[in-house]
């Protein structure tokens, strides 16, 4: 069906309508709708970090060390950026810490404690690079003193594993490899990188060890991602704690 035509008033009509227009507040409405322009879309008030101004304890045997300012390149900016080190040195190792200059590091060494603190609490970036700062030096201090381990389970029927040398492989003198049995047709072999032990108690048990946390985890995703656990019958490699959540099968 056609569409009805429109008269020619009408279309005048139209056109008068849509024409913009000036509209004047009155005077006792002129500061709420300035406040109100000017307001933010979020009404909560910024806080500082919780977990950034917790003190950290160190425990003894682990020293830390910490640099002077200075000028990193960065190939991204033309704006210049500086960072300080903090290096942490413990009984199993030493990890140094890269961290951006309007954090600052207040270092008691009578009572084993370090605070962080920002330059600008009210700033987004300062606020969320504190909390992250407080979580890797804290990941570091407790690498040197005690370590970090990571628990792989391998779940499905001829999965196995085991650690052994390969000398016609090896990247650096005395490494390890994981050797996991997962169905293929051909076994998977991963070096461990330098400064990570490995050992398998189970067959299907492999437990990492080393000083760096984010590179024991990493290596454990790694490794996961060869059999990353299915929803149907819960087969896979699970790291840690980690579940997965059963689905009924699909039946046509």
């Amino acid at each position: 069906m056609l569409a009805p035509r429109i008269g020619r008033q009408a279309l005048q009509g139209v056109v008068a309508c849509s024409a913009p227009s000036t509209v004047t507040l009155p005077g006792f409405l002129v500061p709420a709708f300035q406040t109100l322009a000017k307001r933010n879309f979020s009404a909560t008030t910024s806080r500082p970090s919780k977990l950034g101004r917790t003190p950290l304890l160190v425990p003894r045997g682990v020293d830390i060390e910490i640099s002077d300012l200075y000028l990193k390149k960065n190939m991204t900016s033309y704006l210049k950026t500086y960072k300080r080190n903090v290096t942490v040195k413990g009984q199993l190792g030493e990890l140094t810490l890269e961290i951006p200059d309007f954090i600052n590091i207040n270092h008691d060494d009578e009572a084993r404690t370090v605070v962080l603190s920002v330059k600008d609490s009210e700033h987004k970036g300062q606020r969320e690079m504190w909390g992250t700062t407080w979580a890797d030096l804290n990941n570091n201090i407790m690498g040197v003193s005690e370590g970090h381990t990571a628990v792989l389970r391998l779940v499905g029927i001829g999965f196995r594993a085991t650690v052994e040398p390969r000398p016609e492989k090896e990247e650096y003198p005395g490494q390890q490899f994981v050797c996991l049995k997962l169905g293929f047709s051909h076994p998977v072999e991963m070096g461990l990188p330098l400064g990570m032990k490995a050992s398998a108690p189970q067959p299907t048990r492999v437990l990492l060890e080393g000083i760096n946390k984010r590179q024991v985890m990493q290596f454990a995703a790694e490794i996961r991602r060869w059999r990353v656990p299915e929803p149907y019958k819960g087969k896979g490699i699970f790291v840690n704690d980690e579940t997965i959540k059963l689905k009924q099968k699909k039946i046509k």
